[in-house]
């Protein structure tokens, strides 16, 4: 009898499959049964060839020998992966093997890892897809008992490799005519330098940003306070002889009650969360990078199977989804989930428009919990608080809205007008499953209401006092993680750009994707062209330099848009691949001339005066996301080594967090309080660390850094990112 062969993307996934299958029997790289064989992939297995398989010419990085151009891009087994690659490529080659089941990631790059693995190892025997959204048991039965063909994602897996293929053409060109021009590692692509750029523009506005004076009026009645507004319902102020003028009219002078008017509003809950979304509230709540936080979501997926699929750009459900949502709400019906959870399934659960919407869902719908319950006591605080994010979210849209009444009083003092509100809960629907506001964006309403007394049309107001208050304009905010997201998902309302523009911009969902956004940020970071302070994301003189020296339609947010609108074309059959392909060869050819004519110079300013012990140049100074090191300036040498990095320990006098200086036996700790002194020897202070009475199994400690750290340095589907690695570490 012929068996069925499943090729997983992870083996962590592969697992799942085969104990789902009941294929028990373990072999070297794959487990098999009775019907199944299942074995794996470590993400790419294969990847496109670097420029040297295909000319010797491109062995040394010069100006004359670009741009590279090959008739054919070819395939090669990424080095590190050869083994599995191999195990992979004889079990999909065994002769009882009649048929393939494609089981890798249900997106563009999981259809990409698994194809390229089929084609690299010469396999033609009939092939077909599982897609699902969760790895529950009763998801993977379904998705088997489901199986589509092969050929229904044919297009999709087009679209897959005209992105990869782009990246090489327009990336590797781009990133040599820089890096030759300027002597200095520097590196571009269409996401990465439209994302850079937007920083830098962000830092130049706050640059020339004048801040002007502006005022608002308040008056105080006994209990409560009225602000000034004028005809246009505006608070603020900008001639203070007008103030002046407001002030000595109204001071001393009784309100008269023009209007008091009641309200009732309702408030619905917000729609539950894709990735992006999540990434943002998790960057906000509790300060995760968008990496961490889908790592976490990958776990809690893949490991503990209680979420669904995490890369995915849809807010809402389908309605196939609806008949099972009693079966997810029973599975979290633990804990302080339990009353909001039976709450509904007491009641009738209303899919309405506000989650369940068939047109908003592509390939992957919303993060929600699976019907799996899980053992909420094994999760990490961090698993924890992202579970609870995506739990809270899915109950409230569930439940009714929040409902409150708002009254707004409006005076008239002396021929001006001012106007106090405030608000009253009705019922607090969806809010109750928060129990910290600070999970929750509140709205203006909310924030300006206040505790009113009764009162009518025509009741006398004693006003107390009338006073101006002095504010400044605040300079746009600097970029955090959580608002970079938005930015790359919306670029529309951040760069300036036509009506047609802005509407291609939405249609595609912004620059990068849900899958790649996170890393696409890691990589600004890993190339120092951006840092962190505090929270806030600036630009590094190399990034800003950078975005001045890279042709300006690559910058722009609106050539990657159109980019992948044309690769959504390409996935649904309705633009030719290869038409795609031949404009991308045209565009990195211009690009090339672009760099080549231009006049435009580099100037490392972060030399130090240490030089490199491997090839005796000057090393710069940058700043990581984790502290400072020295790099060579010679992106063929590449030595780096820590000039100082944050660690988790605490200055035992202040409980600040403690830097790590230095190399070797001289390492120190210094408090990172600049008004703390405290310094002391690492070997003294880890000595009087250790001989402390710690209960922790400091070997378990380390054995979940590695595996976090691990999972944190995987590469998410991102041929591209495999490829530039053996370059300089970018895309």
């Amino acid at each position: 009898m012929s068996k069925i062969l499943v090729l997983a993307e992870k083996p962590s996934v592969g697992r799942e499959l085969a104990r789902v299958l009941r294929c028990n029997k373990k072999g070297n790289g794959y487990l098999e049964g009775d019907k199944y064989i299942v074995t794996w992939a470590l993400g790419h297995l294969v990847t496109l060839a670097d420029p040297e398989v295909y000319d010797d010419k491109y062995k040394q990085w010069k100006m004359e020998t670009l741009p590279m151009l090959p008739k054919r891009l070819k395939l090669v087994v990424i080095k590190q992966s050869g083994k599995q690659f191999n195990i992979v490529k004889s079990q999909l080659n065994r002769q009882d093997v009649g048929e393939i089941v494609i089981a890798t990631d249900a997106g563009r790059e999981g259809e990409l890892v698994a194809r390229w693995i089929i084609e690299k190892a010469h396999v033609n025997k009939p092939t077909k897809r599982l897609w699902i959204s969760s790895q529950t048991d009763k998801a993977i039965m379904d998705g088997f008992r489901n199986l589509k063909p092969s050929s229904q994602y044919d297009n999709l897996y087009k679209a897959a490799e005209c992105r990869a293929e782009a990246d090489w053409v327009v990336g590797l060109n781009i990133t040599r005519a820089l890096t030759c021009k300027h002597n200095a590692q520097l590196t571009a692509g269409r996401v990465q330098s439209a994302t850079l750029a937007m920083i830098v523009n962000r830092e130049e506005e706050i640059r020339n940003f004048k801040p002007k004076d502006y005022y608002v009026i308040n008056a105080k009645a006994k209990g409560f306070t009225l602000q000034w507004r004028d005809k246009n319902n505006n608070s603020n102020i900008f001639e203070e002889d007008r103030v002046n003028k407001i002030l000595s009219d109204t001071k001393g002078k009784e309100g008269n009650v023009v209007s008091v008017t009641e309200s009732s509003k309702k408030q619905f809950a917000p729609a539950l969360y894709d990735l992006t979304e999540l990434q943002r509230d998790a960057n906000r709540i509790f300060g995760y990078s968008a990496k961490q936080t889908l790592s976490i979501m990958q776990r809690l997926y893949e490991n503990y199977k209680v979420l669904t699929y995490p890369r995915t750009d849809s807010r809402y459900i389908s309605s196939d989804i609806v008949a099972t949502l009693p079966d997810r709400l029973k599975a979290i019906s633990v804990g302080s989930y339990r009353n909001c959870a039976t709450e509904i399934l007491k009641g009738k659960i209303n899919a309405h428009k506000g989650f369940v919407d068939n047109s908003k869902v592509s390939d992957h719908h919303a993060i929600i919990p699976t019907e799996e319950r899980g053992n909420l006591a094994s999760l990490s605080s961090e698993e924890r608080n992202i579970y609870d994010l995506v739990v809270k979210r899915f109950l409230s849209v569930m439940l009714p809205p929040y409902e409150y009444l708002q009254t707004t009083i409006t005076a008239d003092i002396n021929g001006e007008t001012f106007v106090a509100k405030g608000n009253v809960v009705k019922s607090k629907g969806w809010k109750k499953v928060y129990d910290k506001l600070g999970d929750l964006t509140e709205d203006e309403d909310e924030k300006d209401s206040q505790e009113l007394p009764i009162v009518k049309k025509g009741d006398k107001l004693k006003i107390t006092s009338v006073e101006s208050k002095k504010l400044k304009t605040k300079a746009p905010a600097r970029f955090n993680e959580g608002t970079l997201l938005s930015a790359m998902e919306k670029p529309q309302k951040y760069v300036s750009v036509d009506k047609v523009s802005a509407k291609t911009l939405g249609e595609t969902g912004g620059i990068g994707t849900v899958a790649t956004r996170a890393d696409i940020i890691e990589k600004l970071f890993n190339m120092f062209y951006i840092e962190k302070n505090g929270k806030e994301i600036i630009p590094t003189s190399k990034g800003k330099q950078l975005i001045d020296l890279v042709p300006e339609e690559l910058k722009s947010p609106l050539m990657t848009a159109k980019w992948e609108l044309e690769l959504e074309l390409i996935s649904k059959g309705k633009k030719d691949p290869r038409a795609f392909t031949e404009e991308m060869r045209k565009y990195a050819s211009e690009l090339v001339e672009d760099v080549k004519g231009s006049t435009d110079k580099f100037k490392h300013d972060n030399l130090t005066g240490k030089k490199c012990p491997n090839c005796g140049k000057y090393m710069l100074e940058v700043k990581g996301k984790h502290g400072v090191m020295n790099v060579c300036q010679d992106r063929a040498c590449g030595h780096r080594e820590n000039v100082s990095k944050f660690t988790n320990a605490r200055c035992p006098e202040c409980k600040k967090r403690l830097e790590l200086r230095g190399q070797g036996e001289g390492q120190i700790y210094v408090c990172a309080n600049t008004n703390c002194n405290f310094r002391e020897k690492a070997s003294m202070f880890n000595k009087r660390f250790d001989s402390k009475n710690d209960k922790v199994n400091k070997r378990e400690v380390s054995n979940i850094m590695k595996k976090m750290k691990k999972e944190a340095n995987e590469p998410i589907n991102n041929p591209f990112g495999d490829l530039m690695s053996m370059f300089n570490k970018d895309k």
